[in-house]
């Protein structure tokens, strides 16, 4: 499809922008091609086109930001599934300061362990008891046994603990997505799922619009973590998760858990807002495809003082990721020029 548009439209690409993903079937794709350019064929120009790696997040912040027709700067709350972090870690829960032209990771979610990488995607019960883990260690089989809470299957409890253990298979993560889908097994209403984001859209659906109050989670320091793209504040959602067991032990009712999570996460976004000293607040990531989240954030923003762009002719997630890699790679190509 790539080559039959570079022949419709005549184009000769100078600049590529992609994905910092090496496994990405569009990245996979892009160094065939360059490696087939030498033949003279119709995909010949790849090869001398200057090739522009556009990390996940920061594409979707320069998204936003293209899709109201605003250079910015300003605080991208980027809230996803995944995204290849530069620093190896999967990311998904950051928000990021800046603009098409450059980003600081400004704060990120406490990150956690996958256990089996993108399997756990369809598995919401491994992300769940792999919050527990991160919380209370080896404490947490016996915690999914004495509360029955039915995690994980026989095989799982004997292999899981010690992939985390020994962090064999077990990527850091800080994405709110995989939170979302953890926080619904701890429920019971999805512990596994067809496609990524089913766990999400029940706990979404089943939130009660009409509770008000939040779980706590607490803004710090980044703890541990270290480098140019450790984040400087970070969200840990540990107190939360910790108030979603206390809850669901004395019964109390789904909906009241999922919209006081929901909560949670929107004064978080405002609590570091007010931190980053951003006029602007950009929504954007796949988290933000969540009416009741994209809404409760946007209110509290919006009482505060901020300025709040949501995504209008693109949409917030995957779909309109690539508007965001080409705002990034222009501004690549305009200052070589």
């Amino acid at each position: 499809v790539i080559g039959d548009f570079l022949d419709l439209y005549e184009a000769r690409p100078r600049v590529v922008a992609h994905d910092l993903h090496p496994d990405y079937p569009s990245n996979r794709w892009l160094a065939r091609a360059r490696e087939e350019a030498g033949d003279g064929g119709r995909l010949e120009s790849l090869g001398a086109a200057e090739l522009v790696p556009v990390q996940h997040h920061h594409a979707h912040l320069a998204a936003c930001l293209a899709d109201n027709s605003i250079a910015g700067p300003a605080l991208g709350i980027t809230w996803d599934g995944t995204g290849y972090g530069p620093d190896g870690t999967v990311w998904g829960g950051e928000l990021l300061r800046g603009d098409a032209r450059g980003y600081e990771r400004f704060a990120s979610l406490r990150p956690f362990r996958l256990p089996g990488g993108e399997a756990a995607i369809h598995q919401p019960g491994r992300v769940a008891f792999a919050l527990l883990w991160e919380m209370y260690g080896s404490e947490a089989v016996e915690l999914d046994r004495r509360e029955g809470l039915g995690l994980l299957g026989a095989t799982e409890q004997r292999v899981l603990p010690r992939m985390l253990e020994r962090g064999l298979r077990s990527p850091l993560t800080s994405s709110c997505g995989r939170l979302f889908d953890g926080v619904a097994a701890l429920l019971g209403l999805k512990r596994s799922v067809s496609f990524e984001g089913e766990a999400a859209m029940a706990l979404e659906f089943a939130a009660d619009a009409s509770v008000t109050d939040a779980y706590p989670i607490e803004l710090g320091p980044s703890g541990g973590s270290s480098g140019p793209h450790a984040p400087r504040l970070e969200l840990d959602w540990a107190p939360l998760v910790e108030a979603v067991l206390h809850d669901r032990s004395r019964g109390a009712e789904a909906g009241i858990i999922a919209a006081r999570f929901h909560n949670a996460l929107a004064r978080a976004a405002c609590a570091v807002a007010t931190e980053a000293g951003e006029s602007t607040v950009a929504l954007t990531g796949g988290c933000f495809q969540n009416a009741l989240l994209s809404e409760r954030t946007a209110d509290l923003l919006e009482s505060a003082g901020f300025t709040v762009l949501r995504h209008r002719r693109v949409p917030a997630n995957d779909g309109g990721i690539s508007l965001g890699q080409v705002a990034v790679a222009a501004e690549v190509a305009s200052s070589c020029a």
